[in-house]
């Protein structure tokens, strides 16, 4: 028995965009929406899908629905971290809350708007929160706009949840937005469902998952999708490892501009002290290392200029 992998375009598609039940699970798992605010019922949306990069095939997937309150919730499978990734869940997130007003309607028509991503890869990887001193953000995050003195949560319009797979625990979590994660994760490696997942959404979604229930064409399908993120995969890896070569030869041009200024500076300070030794001016250590330490070339061509003729070394390092 083999499963499919979560990710996949193809894949999820087929689990999340055409079976309501577990799409709602997934929302109230990542939502942590329980008791009276859980999503009873949702509708779809029309789904939009952008390039993911330009002049590839493979789209940033989103699957759209919302509440029976009207809030929309927005949830999209992102596998590459682009630049301006963050920039374009909150363009697309504020987009999708502004698009709902019709011409002539109140503002009172508006509904909020919760963006969802499951990322795999790190959005805030913890050495980089470790580095800048700052909390980890923990695997799964929501972020909406806060008061900053009174913590005051009362501008909830907009909202984001934020699933970074990379940060899933080595164990296998039993419920919840982590066994949601698990799956993501580890489904493609599984030869069959683990008898202890317990009846609902994550047992029904990979289920579906299951290759044996998949028809010729949807196999075909779900492969060529594969060999889609593979071509962007090799293409970001190609388009990070020429920045990179630029980036080295930058700074190996700079590293030589320095090498080469630094080189100038001891050649002169060593001329300077082989001066006044062949005049036999002394020059105790203090001075010594002030000429050495020296890194600025116009300063000690000045002094090399005054060694030819200077009585004493304090003449040569004079201010005047």
């Amino acid at each position: 028995m083999a499963f499919a992998d979560l990710k996949n375009d193809f894949v999820f598609r087929r689990i999340f965009a055409t079976h309501p039940d577990i799409l709602r699970g997934l929302l109230n798992d990542l939502l942590e929406r329980q008791g009276d605010r859980t999503i009873d019922a949702i509708e779809y949306l029309p789904s939009e899908q952008a390039p993911l990069v330009a002049g590839a095939k493979l789209s940033i997937l989103d699957v759209k629905c919302k509440d029976r309150s009207g809030a929309t919730f927005v949830v999209e499978m992102q596998l590459i971290h682009v630049p301006g990734f963050i920039n374009r869940v909150v363009y697309n997130a504020c987009k999708a809350y502004v698009g709902q007003l019709k011409m002539g309607r109140p503002y009172t028509d508006l509904a909020d708007v919760v963006a969802i991503s499951i990322c795999d890869f790190a959005v805030w990887p913890d050495a980089e929160q470790d580095a800048a001193k700052l909390p980890r953000v923990p695997m799964l995050s929501r972020w909406n706009m806060t008061e900053r003195r009174s913590g005051n949560h009362g501008l909830l319009q907009v909202q984001y949840a934020f699933l970074e797979l990379p940060k899933l625990p080595k164990r296998r979590p039993e419920t919840g937005a982590e066994l949601w994660a698990w799956l993501f994760v580890h489904s493609p490696e599984l030869t069959e469902v683990p008898p202890d997942l317990p009846a609902g959404p994550h047992r029904d979604a990979l289920e579906l998952a299951n290759e044996a229930t998949f028809t010729e064409a949807e196999l075909d399908a779900y492969r060529k999708v594969m060999d889609e993120i593979q071509q962007v995969r090799e293409l970001v890896a190609a388009k990070r490892a020429e920045g990179e070569a630029a980036g080295f030869a930058r700074g190996e041009s700079a590293g030589f501009a320095r090498g080469e200024s630094a080189g100038l500076a001891k050649g002169r300070a060593e001329a300077v002290l082989a001066i006044l030794e062949a005049r036999g001016i002394a020059v105790d250590d203090a001075v010594r290392a002030r000429i050495v330490g020296c890194t600025d070339a116009a300063t000690l061509a000045r002094w090399l200029a005054r060694a030819v003729t200077a009585t004493s070394a304090e003449e040569v390092l004079a201010e005047s």
